[in-house]
């Protein structure tokens, strides 16, 4: 299915209206040049041809809107980097993807989702269509039933004859046949719901309209660089002939890395640390708990390294990614009666603290900060970074988390990233901060940057942290909501403010405000290993030692230089 397609599609019901006021089923798209500027990367091929889906809503858009004159203008602005703007949608639900399928369509070609997603796109929309058609059903079947039963309760106050008699008994048969057509809709409806439910629980967030279009990490784009690779080196006394070792050998070197041992017990993809490298690692990850908790907001928090399966089917791990974790039998333990697996990543259990609750909005934001150690089974990445602390199944990692409402969701996500940024920064160890493209972003995420830290070993940059908002969707999947703060009629937004509005306005009574989605955003602050290896190889020595960055000096009691084992 291609977005070409559905652009047209849409393109065809466009009357000539501003970009400004142009609206996608009634939800406001912004028009900043931004949305408009030209696709700098290449979009997906269109296919020869569209649909019948695609014919259908051309077909029906044609019918609701007459014959237009498309305006050309209008049509490019709805387009930002080869897929529909997402505009204001906020995650989908069944009726958001089906009055609005052309866009979920074209976000699903961008991500290069398989043909399966955007099956499973057109089959929600369809049984949603059935929805409302079966709901339309059950509610006149249950019309008659209570019409039947008016009737019954009637005949049998006046009394009669037979003829009563049998009209009872006839009005009895419309009533209890009404009933059961409306508990077999019921059935169908049941059944639908739980279909769409896991239909919907594969579909991927919606882009970001910032998202460049791309099919993999080579196509990031590249936001800032920070620092100078060759800073370090010159300080350091690295000399033109001097080829910097990998970190294992570093660590080897200063006698505290064994791989051989901790592979013979647990199997491959994992690594013991020993003295002082293992301090080394201790240092860096109460650096950035207390960088965190003091001077950036964060609470800390000890969360649980187990959870179960609705926990990680809230912040979107579950279902699509379950072999990439580590599940614990059943017979061993379960959570609640549901699967037990160990945790990913602490945004899992940070995030849903607050599942299934409704805040106040004079909580939010709620910044949290953890530092755990983390399970992965990479499943997919077999024969890819096997040496050293790139890839391991269990490393430290401290995870950053907020939970934010829509207005300052991007603001939040900034300021987490910077709060990453410090941490390099403050280990003066060169960076780049990248925008990832359609292919390259998390299932969960519309948003999302990567930082990648310079390793002299192999001469490029790799990921540290990631950093991602993820909108609403992790909060419509875990039920996170919080209660928008009361609005009076004169628009203050506390009843402090609504006392001084005036006696006139005391009459008014206003509206308690329903609750709505949180917004969640997540990132490491760091991921311990990595920023472990980072420092082991930017500032080696020559000589096979290593000097401790100067922040990490006092929780290395004062040491300054690692010297190497003889």
């Amino acid at each position: 299915m291609a977005a070409a397609c559905y652009a047209a599609a849409f393109a065809t019901t466009l009357s000539r209206r501003t970009a400004s006021s142009f609206q996608l089923h009634n939800i406001p798209v912004r028009s900043s040049g931004r949305l408009v500027a030209a696709n700098t990367r290449a979009s997906p091929a269109p296919f020869s041809s569209c649909s019948s889906m695609a014919r259908m809503t051309v077909a029906a858009a044609t019918e609701a809107e007459g014959e237009v004159e498309v305006d050309a203008a209008a049509a490019q602005t709805m387009m930002v980097h080869g897929r529909i703007s997402r505009g204001n949608l906020p995650s989908l639900d069944a009726r958001a993807v089906a009055d609005n399928l052309p866009l979920v369509i074209s976000h699903l070609k961008s991500r290069r989702s398989s043909d399966d997603a955007m099956a499973s796109a057109e089959k929600i929309a369809s049984l949603n269509n059935e929805r409302v058609s079966l709901i339309q059903a059950r509610d006149r079947a249950l019309s008659v039933r209570k019409e039947q039963s008016a009737v019954v309760g009637k005949l049998m106050r006046e009394g009669g004859g037979d003829d009563s008699k049998d009209a009872v008994e006839e009005a009895k048969a419309l009533s209890a046949k009404a009933a059961d057509e409306a508990d077999g809709i019921e059935t169908k409806l049941d059944e639908i719901q739980g279909t769409v439910e896991t239909l919907l629980a594969g579909l991927p967030n919606l882009l970001d309209d910032r998202v460049p279009d791309g099919d993999d990490d080579t196509q990031n784009e590249v936001v800032s660089e920070w620092g100078d690779v060759e800073a370090l080196p010159t300080e350091l006394g690295w000399t033109d002939d001097f080829e910097a070792k990998w970190h294992d050998d570093v660590a080897s070197g200063l006698g505290g890395w064994n791989s051989e041992n901790a592979v013979a017990m647990s199997g491959a993809r994992f690594v013991a640390l020993s003295g002082q490298v293992a301090r080394l690692e201790r240092a860096i990850s109460t650096y950035f708990l207390d960088l965190h908790t003091t001077q950036n907001g964060y609470t800390e928090v000890s969360v649980p390294l187990v959870v179960g399966r609705s926990a990680l089917e809230g912040t979107s791990q579950l279902p699509k990614f379950e072999e990439d974790l580590f599940r614990i039998t059943a017979e061993s333990h379960t959570c609640n009666g549901q699967d037990a697996f160990l945790i990913p990543t602490a945004e899992v259990p940070l995030t849903n603290l607050y599942a299934g609750q409704i805040l106040e909005e004079s909580e939010l934001p709620l910044s949290f900060v953890a530092l755990t150690p983390c399970f992965r089974a990479e499943a997919g990445s077999y024969g890819r970074d096997t040496r050293g602390l790139i890839r391991t199944h269990q490393f430290h990692k401290v995870e950053l988390v907020k939970i934010t409402n829509a207005d300052t969701s991007d603001n939040e996500h900034e300021s987490l990233t910077r709060h990453a940024e410090q941490c390099l920064e403050a280990l003066k160890l060169p960076y780049r901060k990248v925008r990832l493209c359609s292919g390259d972003v998390g299932f969960s995420a519309r948003h999302c940057y990567d930082l990648e830290v310079w390793l002299p070993s192999t001469g490029e940059y790799r990921e540290i942290s990631s950093c991602s908002n993820t909108g609403d969707f992790q909060a419509r999947r875990m039920a996170l909501r919080y209660r928008p703060e009361e609005k009076t009629g004169d628009g203050a937004a506390t009843k402090e403010e609504a006392n001084k509005v005036g006696k006139k306005n005391k009459k008014k009574k206003a509206k308690k405000p329903k609750p709505v989605l949180c917004h969640t955003i997540n990132g490491s602050g760091l991921a311990v290993g990595r920023t472990l290896l980072a420092v082991l190889e930017n500032y080696q020595k020559p000589d096979g030692s290593v000097v401790v960055p100067e922040v990490l000096r006092p929780y290395m009691g004062g040491v300054e230089i690692l010297e190497p084992q003889k």
